[in-house]
């Protein structure tokens, strides 16, 4: 029930102190986690009446269309224009994989874990952004805040959850685990992570822009335009490392 009140752990950036799982454990962890985005992905829409929540077919090209209608109508003069990579996104759109039930921002922060036994996953957060669309993309979202213990420090800096701890998956290995485990034939996910992080820049970037023009004095947010400038940057080089 997505209304139901839970008791019980969420991470963020880092382990809670009395929060100790060796590195096998850590996997596990991290493996049940990703099992739950894939039991999401396989609800039967229909059978659910989620069905309703969907546009239909299109979601990839809907995506990339409004992400990069977010990004101009929000963009300031010391933040790089993005252009490049919402014309590589564009003319790389593949179809929808599938019309599944998507959280739209599935991350360990929006995960409650069982305070007895941390392994279980017994409930998920924030599903605004839930809808009907491609299960690919929504997993290139959640990768875009899977940051790993040697990724540099720029992107070190975007971390909010316990992806770099030692027995944690990288991203590869998520997509290969994923892909194993639903089923679905991935044979490039480079569009699908470029989607992600050119979508969280969006999301940071529309934080700065208020910040920028004075409407928000949070000095949490004013190194937000550094980050939308790295990835950005970040985006480039996948761009040009891609096969696509």
């Amino acid at each position: 029930c997505i209304r139901d009140r839970y008791g019980g752990i969420i991470l963020r950036q880092d382990f809670p102190k009395d929060f100790e799982l060796s590195e096998s454990d850590t996997r596990k962890l991290c493996l049940n986690v990703i099992d739950k985005l894939v039991d999401l992905h396989n609800v039967d829409a229909k059978a659910t009446g989620l069905d309703k929540l969907g546009k239909g077919a299109g979601y990839v090209q809907r995506q990339i269309g409004g992400w990069s209608d977010r990004f101009r109508k929000a963009k300031t003069d010391d933040v790089g224009d993005f252009e490049a990579v919402m014309g590589w996104l564009n003319d790389k759109m593949p179809d929808d994989v599938a019309q599944v039930v998507i959280h739209n921002d599935y991350r360990f922060d929006n995960v409650v874990l069982n305070q007895d036994n941390p392994f279980e996953v017994i409930g998920v957060l924030d599903w605004e952004m839930a809808t009907i669309g491609d299960p690919l993309m929504d997993l290139g979202n959640s990768l875009a805040y899977w940051i790993e213990a040697d990724d540099e420090g720029p992107f070190q800096m975007l971390r909010r959850q316990p992806t770099h701890q030692p027995g944690m998956l990288t991203r590869k290995e998520v997509v290969a685990y994923y892909a194993e485990k639903s089923g679905r034939k991935i044979d490039n996910f480079d569009f699908y992570e470029i989607y992600g992080l050119f979508r969280l820049a969006v999301i940071v970037q529309q934080i700065y822009y208020r910040y920028y023009h004075g409407q928000t004095n949070d000095k949490r947010f004013a190194a937000f335009g550094h980050a939308a400038n790295y990835l950005e940057k970040r985006c480039q080089r996948l761009i040009e490392a891609s096969d696509l």
